[in-house]
C-alpha cells in the first residue's frame, strides 16, 4: 500500500508527533520515543470517527489522527488488496514465470491473464515473475530486461530475511540493468517481492 502521513499518535496515555506508514500487512509508527508495528491479523478492531483511526491490537487501543484519511486506511486494513490486486495483474497481459517455485500463485496467475509461460521467457512479455535465492542468480536480471515491454514489469521474488540474497543485491542489480524499482510487496509469509520497470528515458 505504502500509504504515509504525518500524524499524532496516543497510545498508553502518550501523545506523540510522528509518521505513520500503512504497509501492506502493518501499521507502523515512529515518533519521539513510540515506536508501533501492528500487523494486521493482530487488530480485533478498527474504526474511523472524526478523522482519529483507531486500532485496537494485542497491547490495547491506538489512536491516530489522520484527519479525511482515516476512513480510507481503515478500509484499507478492513479489506486488503488480494496477492494478484497488490501485483498488479491485468485480464489482458502476457507474463512469464522463471524461478518461482510456488504453485498456488502459478494457478491463480494462470487464471488471471491471458497467457503465462511457466519455466520459459516470451519476448513482450507484460510482467515477468523472476524467482531467485542467491545473489548470483541476479545475472539474469539484465537479460529478462530484453523480453519486457516497454512499460512491462520485472518483479524479482526472493526469501525473507536470507543474508545470500538481500534487498540491497536486488535493488544494485537492478540499477546495473538499467531498471527502476518502484514497488515492494510482502508476496507470502516467507517471500518478499520487488518491482523493476524500464527508465523513462530508455522506453
Amino acid at each position: 500500500m505504502g500509504a504515509e502521513a504525518t500524524c499524532t499518535a496516543r497510545f498508553r496515555r502518550k501523545a506523540v508527533s510522528g509518521k505513520a506508514r500503512l504497509e501492506t500487512e502493518a501499521l507502523h509508527f515512529r515518533g519521539g520515543d513510540l515506536r508501533l508495528e501492528i500487523p494486521f491479523k493482530q487488530m480485533k478492531k478498527v474504526t474511523a470517527r472524526g478523522g482519529t483511526l483507531t486500532i485496537v491490537g494485542p497491547d490495547g487501543p491506538a489512536s491516530f489522527d489522520l484527519g479525511a484519511a482515516a476512513e480510507k486506511w481503515a478500509g484499507k486494513i478492513q479489506h486488503p488488496p488480494s496477492r494478484l490486486q497488490k501485483l498488479g495483474a491485468k485480464p489482458e497481459w502476457r507474463a512469464s514465470a522463471i524461478g518461482v517455485d510456488d504453485d498456488a500463485f502459478l494457478e491463480e496467475l494462470e487464471r488471471a491473464v491471458a497467457h503465462l509461460s511457466i519455466g520459459r521467457v516470451v519476448r513482450e512479455s507484460d510482467a515477468i515473475f523472476f524467482g531467485a535465492t542467491n545473489a548470483a542468480q541476479l545475472d539474469r536480471i539484465a537479460t529478462l530486461k530484453a523480453s519486457l515491454t516497454s512499460n512491462g514489469a520485472l518483479w524479482v521474488i526472493r526469501p525473507k530475511g536470507r543474508p545470500e540474497i538481500s534487498e540491497s543485491a536486488v535493488m544494485a542489480a537492478g540499477k546495473a540493468a538499467g531498471l527502476v524499482d518502484v514497488k515492494v510487496v510482502s508476496f507470502s509469509p516467507t517471500h518478499t517481492a520487488e518491482k523493476f520497470v524500464i527508465r523513462l528515458a530508455d522506453r
